[in-house]
């Protein structure tokens, strides 16, 4: 090992991280209990031991800084962090472990645990194993931390801003959108150049979506119990550096190239007027439990980084079912998590976040806290509070459920709207209200507490769960290739298919799955509220019944892009109804319906009509019978502005729902409107340009279908 022979000199405590000024670069690393920190530099990812170590002697309330003048852009580097190895005190410093930085800017290469990860003698001791230290060196097998330059050229192009209420958000997979792509070069598929390349985006601007919302790209491990049964973690919700871009998704270089080619990407994306939302997982790390490796915040200081057992601190609080949970308590976690944020808002220039596991988050002390530290601090950061904020408003632990419970500014995944259209189009009974309710914006959940329906995030699938055609095509979880004797996964019993389940080449059954996708995604698009579209459920993706494919980084999903005609239907007719809402104010209103008086008569902006067109009665909203409602919009009495403070006028609008197996005739309102409707959309019709003719007095709807019309007169 070489002794350093460039300058040394004190540094500053903050910014925490290595910080490269166009001189030379800074490094701060927060830890209260070490005792020591050496800062180690290595010449590439593959070098078995450090090049040279540097102590790092200067401390600033417990912040350990260093400036080194020599040192440039691309350089590795880790540290080896000193103190007591006394698990059930907390602490589990172990200098024989190389750590990475937790404010790490680039991360070089893809991270996979290995046995001399560990801080502790693997395979002695059974269940008390962690609690001897292993003296292992682990520099051959963890990934060094890179310096990088922060400086990019955006060109001038400007971030969207969206208003939330016009929002359509697409959540999707960096590498499993573009695996399979053929029109993009091998060597880039998969990657943030690939997302940024024309036809991708073209891909977007033709479905007409607002957004996309990207699965974690923070630079996340692939566990050892995954890898020894050949599989990965391909979700990504295992973080490890909140700072870094995940490198196996660049195409250009892992030594901090991959920096700019996610500033590329964003770039692209402004500059077609559509928004970038991360996923992101701060309520865990990859570290996973007590038996897990050491890699970074648990080397560094564990008892800071993580929530502990008040009765013995060698175990986890685990409100996330991974293993761990980050101290939000603590206020320099609190910190890394807030500088994380505002890097990526900055820097990275992203338009917002959702929050996996948010009630993970928002924990006092014992419950969650309305209040929190986290969302208070949110609120009174200028960056971050306005950036979209969009809370998976749950976790694993007691009192975890907190849909509608999160503040203002905020919108949460609404799991009661996904499990209302499911129950109701499934031909549950007692689903109407229910139904109402979900489709005018969640009123019962947000209203109360000052909240839009844009604080209601409607979706009807997401990654996590079965794709839209599995939905409606399998009764039960296909999780075979997972490992886990299909033991994984939310447990299924949808009761969809009459016992023909999966594949079939029986043309009724067909059709019927695709009316069930096509009702699915038009109601999703014509509710109030911000829809959600989960990749590939515009065509029909499969995972052949996997419900739980977080480890499948294969063809079972990936988007696969060589589309039968049927699944070139469903696009056509997906691109369609967003279409429709994007064109129709009424669709996407900014605020909860109210009613007006003119010349003395109440005149409702929403309506809900039974079949003979008449309103709904208390009797019917809670008969276990009714299966079959529609609901008016006024559009003509919406007195909402636009940005520019114009009165803002729409359409009258009908939407029909019917779960019923069998036909029914649907009287069509006709006080305050004209006789004659226009067709704008019937899922029982599988192509979207087939004419429909006008109608007057009485639809005929098909069973299990959805009808908008539209007033002629308006």
């Amino acid at each position: 090992m070489e002794k350093y022979q460039g300058r040394i000199w004190p540094g500053k405590p903050y910014p925490l991280g290595a910080t490269w000024d166009g001189k030379g670069v800074n490094f701060a690393l927060f830890s209260e209990y070490a005792t020591g920190v050496k800062l180690c530099f290595f010449h590439s990812q593959d070098d078995k031991e450090e090049y040279t170590q540097i102590e790092m002697g200067e401390v600033t309330d417990y912040v350990w800084h260093v400036y080194l003048p020599d040192v440039k852009p691309g350089q590795l580097y880790g540290y080896r962090v000193y103190g007591r190895y006394r698990p059930n005190d907390g602490m589990r410093f172990n200098p024989h472990k190389l750590l990475i930085d937790p404010y790490a800017k680039a991360i070089s290469g893809r991270t996979d645990i290995k046995d001399k990860m560990f801080g502790y003698e693997m395979g002695t001791g059974g269940k008390k194993a962690d609690l001897k230290k292993d003296v292992q060196n682990n520099v051959d097998q963890i990934n060094k931390s890179v310096v990088i330059d922060t400086a990019f050229d955006w060109e001038g192009v400007e971030q969207p801003d969206t208003p939330m209420h016009n929002t359509v958000i697409y959540e999707l997979h960096v590498k499993g959108f573009t695996a399979r792509h053929p029109d993009i070069p091998e060597n880039e598929r998969g990657s943030y150049k690939a997302m940024a390349s024309p036809v991708i985006i073209d891909y977007f601007k033709k479905l007409g979506v607002t957004a996309i919302e990207l699965m974690p790209v923070h630079h996340f491990v692939h566990n050892k119990f995954l890898l020894d049964k050949g599989l990965d973690n391909y979700w990504g919700y295992n973080s490890i550096g909140f700072f870094a871009p995940h490198a196996e998704y660049s195409s250009s270089g892992m030594n901090g190239e991959q920096v700019n080619e996610f500033k590329e990407m964003v770039k692209a994306y402004h500059r077609e007027g559509i928004e970038v939302i991360l996923d992101v997982v701060y309520n865990h790390t990859g570290e996973g439990d007590h038996l897990g490796p050491t890699l970074s915040f648990r080397g560094i200081d564990n008892q800071n980084y993580y929530r502990l057992s008040e009765k013995n601190q060698r175990f986890y609080m685990d409100y996330t079912g991974t293993g761990n949970t980050l101290n939000m308590l603590s206020s320099r976690t609190l910190q890394m998590v807030m500088d994380s944020l505002r890097y990526w808002a900055v820097e990275m220039q992203v338009d917002g976040f959702r929050f996996d596991l948010a009630s993970t988050l928002a924990r006092g002390l014992y419950d969650v806290g309305k209040l929190s530290t986290f969302l208070d601090t949110i609120h009174q950061d200028p960056i971050i509070s306005q950036r979209k904020l969009i809370a998976e408003p749950w976790d694993l632990g007691e009192g975890g459920y907190q849909v509608g419970n999160f503040p203002v500014q905020w919108a949460e995944w609404n799991g009661k709207y996904r499990d209302s259209l499911r129950k109701f189009w499934r031909g549950d009974e007692s689903q109407v209200m229910e139904l109402a309710y979900r489709l005018s914006g969640s009123s019962d959940l947000y209203e109360d507490n000052g909240r839009l329906p844009s604080s209601s995030i409607n979706f009807v699938t997401c990654h996590d769960g079965f794709t839209l055609h599995d939905l409606v095509s399998y009764n039960e979880k296909h999780n075979i290739d997972n490992g886990e004797d299909n033991n994984d996964g939310e447990s299924h019993n949808n009761s969809w298919n009459s016992g023909v389940e999966g594949p079939t080449d029986d043309k009724d059954i067909i059709d019927l799955r695709e009316q069930r996708k096509r009702n699915f995604l038009a109601s999703l698009m014509f509710s109030q509220g911000v829809p959600m579209i989960s990749h590939g459920d515009e065509y029909g993706r499969t995972q052949m019944g996997n419900n739980n494919a977080y480890c499948q980084d294969n063809e079972i999903a990936w988007m696969n892009w060589d589309w039968n005609q049927r699944e070139k239907n469903l696009f056509d007719f997906t691109s369609k109804v967003i279409d429709i809402r994007k064109n129709q104010p009424a669709m996407h209103k900014r605020r909860y319906f109210k009613g007006r008086k003119i010349h003395g008569k109440e005149i409702r902006d929403i309506r809900w009509l039974n079949t003979d067109g008449t309103d709904m009665t208390e009797q019917e909203w809670n008969s276990s019978f009714i299966r079959c409602m529609g609901m008016l919009l006024n559009g003509k009495l919406i007195t909402e502005v636009n940005e520019w403070g114009e009165p803002i006028q729409d359409d009258i609008l009908l939407l029909l729902v019917n779960s019923y197996w069998e036909p029914l005739h649907f009287t069509l309102p006709h006080e305050e409107v004209e006789l004659d409707w226009e067709v704008l959309i019937d899922t029982c019709n599988n192509r979207v340009n087939k004419e429909i003719p006008n109608v007057r007095y009485v639809y005929e709807m098909s069973g299990r279908s959805l009808v908008l019309l539209r007033n002629i007169s308006s």
